[in-house]
């Protein structure tokens, strides 16, 4: 969606520059893991913008609601918001953000559970044309959490840490953007070893699983890119991106991890015409290579007899190309186009290599600031060892997982701005997507094997229908109001390729409901308050082929923040301040109640 794409180009101008990628990462709701939605987007627009046409659709703003007025990082550790200083999500461990205006900035927090926030980043250049920044964030934990089945507490260890430069030149007819980033996370299998559910794990079973040892993950992402700047007769975007992701152990500290590379072409060439309309050719092509641990590198003697252990790992290249046509009217936008998208190089693609869906988009003014909206669109998710690290962090990391194919993203809504300070969306979609997957609990109970890690039933084709609403309200500078609701219907059904097939009974690490709410006061011009809660429910487990309801996520949050003068500031979070329990994950418990207090300083 349009502007959704264009809100992440901004950020990625504001970094200086690196190619947003366009994948389902940037929506987790499209991914395995819960969607914690607290940081907000633009919402959908399809209008189309020539430089010889000025746009009569309305300009439908929302209402800026800032969770917390701490301006402290270039950007924000966690995906999720909430949960910054309780145990991370394993997903979007980092996240590049818009970073403060000023040149240089520092933020350090502390708090319970060994809880450790860092960020440090300086402006090298930042003229008109040219502009240079580089950045470091840290976040870690090391404290004990309890486990919901059984009265036993475990250590959960997380050492988050991303860095980075960036550079963007502005020449008079092109710009050109380069980015590196440098990511090093250590974590432990501290999830639960389940031997069956039908049979109480034992001590023993406790004793051999290692939930002490850390797995290392270590990521190298290299981009550079060159596009047109604004009111070219022609437009174009040309970027090539490189990812080295690696896992340092396999199932075990006996197994060596495997290595992915991956090569990304991006590009879009566009050209306007008769004033109001558009055609472009856009897309993507990725080359996946992997480097496998040889079978000598297992130690002898470690491997159970008739024990199974192999990589499954394919080299292969994907592709989407996506055609388009744009045009645009006094109070409406229409966009016409398709995505092709090709897989070749995989043993089992379940004889699938080509497959298309629509993109489609139209929006039209119905009212005042009031528009009507609809769309239709799929997309290739590759599902690479990158991206479902991003999701779920202590997945199985010799297990592959074949690309999915979205089919159908359609939705339709009407969202509008008629009040001053309020802005409203209510929407509904309906998503089919083939080989999706979700997370098992599983354990080997090796020696020396990790504890408790989550292997991947790939396979699944999806169905999905959601409706929900997103409201917003902002009242000068003394508070704000965010609400946001989802409801999801799912039917999840085997691959025909599946044995033994046939239909899931249910959503399997996917939430029925989702509710976001969050309220934002500053009585006085440097103090600022924030509550934030979350709900989720409806959530299944598979243990060993048996369903398990899983806790309900009720999570209460409070922030607040005082800023001094525009240099230095503090802040305290409180978050889970209802003292719930639940798990991320089955056998994979969060922290309960936690507090950080830390500093803010710009310069």
């Amino acid at each position: 969606m349009k502007t959704i794409y264009n809100v992440k180009t901004l950020c990625v101008v504001a970094l200086l520059g690196t190619a947003a990628t366009v994948n389902a990462q940037e929506d987790t709701s499209k991914k395995q893991n819960l969607e914690r939605e607290m940081t907000l987007e633009r919402e959908y627009d399809p209008s189309v913008q020539d430089a010889s046409k000025v746009n009569t659709l309305p300009v439908i703003k929302e209402p800026t609601v800032k969770k917390m007025p701490i301006d402290y990082a270039g950007f924000t550790v966690p995906a999720d918001p909430e949960k910054e200083i309780s145990l991370l999500p394993s997903g979007n461990i980092m996240t590049d953000i818009l970073y403060n205006k000023r040149r240089g900035y520092f933020n350090f927090g502390a708090g319970t559970y060994l809880n450790l926030n860092g960020d440090l980043g300086y402006h090298i250049l930042s003229t008109d044309k040219d502009q240079l920044n580089i950045w470091f964030s840290h976040r870690s934990t090391n404290g004990k959490v309890k486990y919901l089945q059984i009265d036993e507490k475990v250590k959960a260890k997380l050492n988050d840490n991303l860095g980075g430069l960036n550079f963007k030149h502005t020449f008079q007819r092109a710009i050109l953007d380069m980015n590196l980033k440098y990511g090093y996370s250590a974590f432990n299998y501290y999830g639960l070893p389940i031997n069956s559910f039908l049979s109480s794990t034992t001590e023993e079973q406790l004793k051999k699983a290692d939930r002490k040892t850390n797995q290392v993950d270590q990521t190298i992402q290299a981009k550079i890119g060159v596009g047109s700047v604004d009111g070219s007769s022609l437009g174009y975007y040309i970027g090539v991106d490189y990812t080295n992701f690696s896992h340092k152990y396999g199932l075990g500290i006996d197994h060596d991890g495997p290595t992915e590379h991956t090569v990304k072409l991006n590009f879009d060439f566009n050209a306007p015409f008769n004033g109001n309309q558009k055609i472009g050719l856009a897309g993507r092509v990725e080359y996946f290579n992997y480097s496998l641990p040889d079978d000598k590198k297992i130690a002898p003697g470690t491997i159970t007899p008739g024990r199974f252990y192999t990589y499954d790992f394919d080299n292969y290249t994907s592709a989407v190309l996506n055609p388009y046509y744009k045009i645009e009217g006094d109070n409406w936008n229409v966009k016409l186009g398709a995505k092709v998208m090709i897989v070749a190089g995989l043993d089992d693609d379940s004889g699938k290599t080509f497959s298309a869906s629509p993109d489609i988009a139209a929006d039209v003014e119905v009212a005042e600031k009031t528009v009507l909206y609809v769309a239709a669109g799929g997309d290739l998710h590759s599902n690479s060892m990158y991206d479902i690290s991003q999701i779920n962090r202590y997945a199985d990391p010799s297990e592959s997982v074949n690309p999915s194919r979205e089919w159908l993203d359609a939705q339709l809504g009407i969202k509008s701005g008629v009040a001053p300070g309020f802005w409203f969306d209510i929407f509904g979609g309906y998503k089919i997507t083939s080989n999706d997957y979700f997370f098992n609990t599983y354990n080997n109970f090796y020696e020396n094997d990790f504890g408790n890690v989550c292997t991947i039933r790939d396979g699944i084709d999806t169905k999905q229908l959601y409706v929900g609403a997103n409201l917003k309200y902002s009242y000068q500078q003394l508070f704000d109001i965010q609400l946001k609701g989802v409801y999801n219907n799912w039917n999840m059904e085997y691959g025909k390729d599946y044995i033994p097939g046939g239909k899931l009974d249910d959503p399997i690490g996917k939430p029925v409901m989702e509710l976001n709410a969050g309220v934002t006061v500053r009585p006085i011009r440097n103090l600022s308050a924030s509550l934030d809660y979350y709900l989720a429910t409806g959530r299944k487990a598979e243990v060993y082929g048996i369903t398990q309801d899983m806790d309900n996520i009720n999570e209460l949050n409070l922030t607040g923040a005082y800023n001094f003068n525009d240099t230095f500031g503090l802040y305290l979070k409180l978050n889970n301040v209802l003292f719930q329990k639940y798990e991320l994950y089955y056998g994979y418990p969060l922290q309960k109640f936690s507090a950080m207090i830390g500093v803010n300083i710009n310069f």
